[in-house]
């Protein structure tokens, strides 16, 4: 297993909710998912799988790469 720390698996959810001014309870409802999960992933407590990730990207009308942080410069 992996010795990445927890802020690394960082995702830019949050940001680009704020972008396209939209709440999370907006994108927990275009999801499917609980607000608290969706808040989880903004504040990055937790991670979206891949899927997940896909169907945020969907909601938000914007590449799946947008929400996710590089991991080089």
């Amino acid at each position: 297993m992996s010795d990445m720390k927890i802020n690394e698996a960082e995702n830019r959810i949050k940001a680009v909710l704020a972008d396209k001014k939209k709440s999370c309870r907006w994108l927990a409802q275009q999801v499917e998912m609980s607000d608290n999960t969706i808040s989880r992933w903004c504040s990055n407590k937790a991670q979206p799988s891949i899927v997940q990730l896909g169907k945020v990207a969907k909601a938000l009308d914007v590449d799946i790469r947008e929400l996710l942080r590089p991991t080089k410069e």
